[in-house]
């Protein structure tokens, strides 16, 4: 399939000044901006200006002392066994096209069972006849189906609202995404955060399920992991910088709609946060520190079986890709090249199960080290 599949709408995005319409253009808003998310994210160039993951070299071990058809990529996620260390972040849903892309990522998770989660699940409270788009993720066998909402949107949703979204797609977790650094850049923006993590602490309390608190590819901070991680949440993304920068994906929304503003903000932004790596190390240390059992999940620019190598031997339970499983829909690709790359990865470090794959050692160069090193 080609990447130009889906093409932006040339209308203009209709709103008030203050960034809220009516409810009929609230949800004309969220699902013109759900399709214009994946169109841009397919078509431009929206990735970080570098990918911090090409700075962690890992030993090579000249004696593997193992053979490369025993090696075993099983793991455990929220308690559940995977047939790998990865999972399928959540990515969209909304709007028509949605659908198919789900569905065909829905087909990947359940062959290499793996988890996945569904983008925001905002468009289906606003608009409930999109809620098919979501839900297709039901008819297949994933051994996690993740839910998936904004932190933003938490204090004006209540515990049934929140329940229909993990309900209506049988989700076994459900993701609060913090997206701040989008919402800042975005014309529509959500600014209001207060108040938010005594929500998540009463979202974790009620809605019977684990909850995974993630980043969108600014990174958490190991205060900030602190904080999540005294609620009781069960997972933490830290998604930091190296991926997509959904600065960079709404500086090219502001220049379709001819607000200089917002295009300039995007463009001054598009590199902010916690490299990715920096952010799993971080977190890392916080879950140890607290001594409660918070898994991770290490994202943000994971391209290849290398990089989810990468991410394990930092700390993370296991990877996250959303940018990579997009691609691999729209050039009708599945999991078995990044399999191919982590067993050989494994192989060359001597490493026969996921846990040895997590005390290799480790080398810190380039500008990853300089964050480091502070």
């Amino acid at each position: 399939m080609a990447l130009n599949l889906i093409t932006l709408r040339d209308s203009s995005v209709v709103m008030t000044l203050s960034g809220r319409g009516s409810e009929r253009n609230d949800k004309q808003i969220i699902e013109q901006r759900k399709e214009e998310h994946i169109a841009i994210t397919v078509s431009k160039n929206t990735v970080a200006s570098y990918n911090f993951w090409d700075d962690v070299v890992l030993e090579h071990n000249a004696l593997p002392e193992v053979d490369y058809e025993e090696i075993d990529l099983t793991t455990k996620f929220l308690n559940k066994k995977l047939g790998l260390p990865l999972m399928i972040t959540g990515i969209t849903g909304g709007f028509r096209k949605a659908k198919d892309i789900n569905a065909y990522l829905a087909r990947i998770a359940e062959e290499y069972q793996i988890p996945m989660g569904v983008g925001s699940q905002r468009a289906m409270l606003v608009k409930k006849s999109l809620a098919y788009t979501y839900s297709v993720i039901r008819e297949y066998d994933i051994p996690i189906r993740i839910a998936n909402i904004g932190a933003p949107q938490l204090r004006e949703l209540s515990l049934d609202d929140l329940k229909y979204l993990v309900d209506e797609i049988e989700a076994h977790a459900i993701a609060i995404h913090l997206n701040y650094l989008q919402e800042i850049v975005q014309p529509e923006g959500d600014r209001e955060a207060r108040g938010v993590l005594q929500r998540i602490s009463e979202v974790v309390k009620e809605i019977g399920v684990p909850v995974i608190v993630k980043e969108t590819g600014a990174g958490i901070s190991g205060n900030v992991a602190k904080k999540i991680i005294k609620v009781g949440v069960s997972a933490i993304d830290a998604s930091g910088v190296s991926g997509t920068s959904f600065s960079a994906v709404e500086y090219y929304r502001a220049l379709r709609t001819q607000d200089d503003r917002r295009a300039n903000m995007g463009r001054l932004l598009w590199d902010w946060g916690i490299p990715a790596p920096l952010a799993v190390i971080n977190c890392r240390r916080a879950i140890n520190a607290s001594r409660k059992r918070v898994y991770l999940i290490g994202s943000g620019g994971i391209r290849h079986g290398l990089d989810i190598a990468r991410a394990l031997v930092l700390g993370a339970d296991i990877a996250g890709i959303a940018r990579r499983a997009l691609e691999m829909y729209f050039r009708g690709e599945n999991l078995d090249p990044i399999v191919e790359e982590l067993k050989a990865v494994m192989f060359l470090t001597g490493s026969r199960t996921v846990k040895h794959l997590k005390g290799v050692r480790y080398y810190i160069i380039g500008k990853l080290a300089e964050f480091v090193k502070r």
